[in-house]
């Protein structure tokens, strides 16, 4: 396959690069792959647990679950399947797909690596985005590996994301997380025990396996040692994606970046939280809230109610459908927070009623994320808010926050 390569995204990294290692030029194929990082080391899963335990490795999708207790959650026999999930649909991540699509043979390490070592039957890489699975197909076409692998095209809906809405599009079913939250270890794909992660924690794996924990150990924090890739976006003079080691402050991350060190940031993305100011934040989990690895700084010529507004749309707009909290909860949010825009005292009373009925109810995790992310934004933003109900902050909307259709 002769694969179309655009130009390689803005990637940094603070200290010595891993993941990102040997990108610079673009494309990692097979040869200059093992080049850089050499051959997978064949391991057990007892020798996959015992990294996991001891550098205390975490998910690097939104929930930062440890590695090594799904490890533990898994049966000793009989897992189906092994299953990246880069159906990397926050619109504010950039890292995932950054690594299919630049990478693909280190996540490609860490998933058969791991399917090997559970004797699991394949690995399954689900993908919206088109040019990072065009290149994972590429990659597989490259390899000889003793698990099968199969890629599967994803929607690039907010909720699509979700891990159990990946298993059901797998199974040729809707693109939305069913009502039942049922852990991927104990019924997963098939209904079957399966181990679920993301793209990043696959490639950490990879690099773990080549390393072992004293060396992966050597940067970033003695809690949660090795690095981490971090999108940067917004009102920044270099956006892209970041390699850093744990428990980098936040401000660094920020002048890397070429933004402001001081003013409103937002962690984790569109289900995350507002920082009102960097001083004093270590990017770590699970002390900061880092989801998906998104920074976000807003600057200060925006309007910072509009930007949220804009956003609160769009999170309404990707609502799976299957239950009210969600269906009704984030329309009313959106309502809220429209009318508070335009300085209706009542609409910062319905927000924040509103926001304290939502939260635990819904069917998936969106209603939640929603409510995070605009509950945060008005307790950060209650200046703003302040001369909103008096006649309005005088700033133009710029869109730094960008939703589906725009730029970043």
């Amino acid at each position: 396959m002769t694969l179309v390569q655009e130009n390689p995204p803005l990637l940094r990294s603070i200290g010595q690069p891993r993941l990102l290692a040997g990108l610079k030029e673009g494309r990692a194929d097979l040869r200059h792959h093992l080049w850089t990082h050499g051959r997978q080391p064949q391991l057990s899963r007892e020798a996959y647990s015992e990294l996991a335990a001891a550098v205390g490795l975490r998910g690097r999708g939104g929930a930062g679950f440890p590695v090594a207790l799904k490890l533990a959650d898994l049966p000793a026999k009989g897992i189906e399947a092994v299953v990246v999930n880069g159906s990397e649909s926050e619109p504010l991540s950039r890292k995932d797909r950054l690594l299919l699509t630049l990478a693909p043979h280190l996540v490609l390490d860490g998933a058969t690596g791991l399917a090997q070592a559970l004797q699991a039957r394949e690995v399954l890489v689900a993908v919206h985005d088109a040019t990072a699975a065009a290149s994972i197909r590429a990659a597989i076409e490259e390899r000889q590996d003793a698990v099968p692998i199969q890629v599967s095209d994803t929607p690039g809906r907010f909720v699509a994301g979700e891990a159990r809405a990946v298993l059901s599009i797998l199974e040729g079913g809707p693109a939305v997380p069913p009502g039942r939250r049922v852990l991927p270890t104990r019924k997963g794909y098939r209904q079957r025990p399966t181990f679920l992660s993301n793209v990043e924690t696959f490639a950490q794996l990879a690099v773990l396996a080549r390393l072992g924990s004293r060396e992966f150990s050597s940067t970033g924090l003695s809690s949660e040692p090795g690095t981490q890739l971090l999108t940067v976006a917004g009102a920044v003079q270099r956006p892209g994606v970041i390699e850093t080691p744990t428990g980098v402050p936040l401000e660094t991350v920020l002048q890397y970046a070429g933004a402001p060190v001081t003013g409103p940031v937002l962690i984790g993305g569109y289900h995350g939280q507002w920082l009102p100011r960097p001083d004093g934040i270590k990017l770590s989990r699970p002390e900061v809230a880092l989801g998906a690895g998104i920074v976000v700084a807003l600057g200060p010529d925006t309007c910072p109610l509009g930007e949220v507004y804009r956003v609160a749309q769009w999170l309404a707009s990707q609502s799976a459908g299957q239950c009210g909290p969600c269906v009704f909860g984030t329309a009313a949010l959106v309502d809220d927070f429209g009318r508070l825009l335009y300085g209706d005292p009542a609409g910062w009373h319905d927000a924040h009623r509103h926001l304290g009925l939502v939260p635990g109810r819904g069917a998936c995790a969106h209603p939640d994320g929603s409510v995070r992310f605009l509950a945060s934004a008005l307790e950060v933003f209650g200046d703003d808010v302040r001369a909103h109900l008096a006649g309005g902050c005088g700033r133009a909307v710029l869109g730094v926050l960008p939703v589906p259709g725009g730029t970043w």
